[in-house]
């Protein structure tokens, strides 16, 4: 993404970029009620895509903070396979 994007998306900085972020997700919310499986997947991609055009955009190294965070397991209980109570948020 950073290679393909960079410029044009530091151009238009952190709140436009999460302007088009709000906007896919909009989209994969459509598609998941009513869209068939290729139109879900792409809008899936396109919000992967526009969440690591922000991390880029602000500096953030997105596959760092992923593992840092969830890598060693739940952050809320800290097991593999989450055994938070389902109405907790980990």
């Amino acid at each position: 993404m950073q290679r393909m994007y960079s410029s044009k998306d530091e151009a238009r900085g952190v709140d436009g970029t999460f302007m088009w972020l709000m906007e896919e997700v909009g989209e994969l919310a459509a598609a998941l009620r009513e869209g068939t499986p290729a139109e879900t997947a792409a809008e899936f991609a396109d919000v992967l895509a526009w969440l690591a055009t922000i991390a880029n955009v602000a500096g953030i190294d997105l596959q760092r903070a992923v593992l840092e965070k969830y890598g060693r397991g739940c952050p809320g209980c800290g097991a593999m396979v989450c055994a938070c109570d389902t109405a907790e948020k980990p």
